[in-house]
């Protein structure tokens, strides 16, 4: 059976995980005054560095198997924070994306029952399976919208889910790592890089 995409990453927590915002925004400063213009694009995206522990061989051949499975660049996969797995906003009920969200857009409009004030810094997950985005919140403008990034990668339909809680994204290896043992035989090291998909 042919391997489907995007994969599951194999448990286990990491050794440590890095999280790098990209943003495309242009500058021209003048010559003569040293004013500055900035040109914002729409691009905005995750890319993220993970260090795994040190593993025996067994350990080691399932993410290893994993990595082969991606085959480089090709496949995707789910990934999300290791430490910030849960809100620290005061949310409760089912959230979903409310009405008027715009592509590109920095604010996302929430719905739902319950409470929903988000944190900023909150983790949350809109759509599922294949349409996966990861957001994170960077201010809380009330009860019923926040501004997030990156932004919204699309018009967001309204009553889409929203996942509060182990927020996953989907990335793509940016090359295929290597590994190597050391003299007990346990894998140590093992790094990989990966960036959001972008579609």
């Amino acid at each position: 059976m042919a391997l489907s995409y995007p994969l599951t990453r194999p448990a286990g927590g990491f050794r440590s995980i890095e999280w790098t915002p990209r943003t495309i925004v242009g500058i021209n400063a003048s010559p003569f005054t040293g004013q500055q213009q900035t040109y914002v694009w729409p691009g905005q995206w995750w890319e993220v560095t993970v260090t795994l522990p040190s593993m025996t061989d067994t350990q080691a051949g399932v993410w290893q198997g994993f990595f082969l499975a991606l085959n480089g660049r090709e496949g995707s996969f789910y990934l999300g924070d290791s430490v910030r797995t849960s809100p620290l906003g005061n949310i409760a009920g089912t959230i979903t994306v409310g009405a008027g969200a715009v592509a590109n857009s920095t604010t996302l409009p929430l719905a739902g029952a319950g409470v929903t004030v988000f944190a900023v810094g909150d983790w949350l997950q809109v759509g599922l399976t294949t349409t996966a985005r990861l957001h994170r919140v960077v201010k809380v403008i009330d009860s019923a919208s926040v501004d997030v990034f990156p932004r919204l990668r699309s018009a967001y339909t309204n009553g889409t889910t929203i996942i509060k809680t182990s927020a996953v994204g989907i990335f793509r290896l940016t090359s295929l790592p290597g590994w190597g043992y050391d003299e007990i035989k346990r894998c140590q090291g093992l790094t990989f890089n990966a960036m959001e998909v972008l579609t």
